[in-house]
């Protein structure tokens, strides 16, 4: 038996006879997703800008296809 803690809620989730694993319920799981849906979840990212170098690789690659 693995215990681990629901994603959503924290409670303890036997892993392997949850049938909505790694969540401890359908509610759960469903929060989740609406989550994701919401664009809730969101990954750092730093804005770059292409150098004129990057820009002729990207142009020589195109035309060496």
């Amino acid at each position: 038996m693995l215990i681990v803690k629901c994603p959503e809620c924290g409670k303890d989730v036997d892993l392997h006879s949850s049938e909505f694993r790694p969540f401890c319920s359908e509610r759960c799981k469903l929060l989740d997703f609406g989550a994701w849906a919401d664009e809730s979840y969101s990954l750092p990212a730093e804005a770059t800008s292409l150098s004129e170098d990057d820009i002729e690789a990207v142009e020589r690659a195109q035309r060496d296809k």
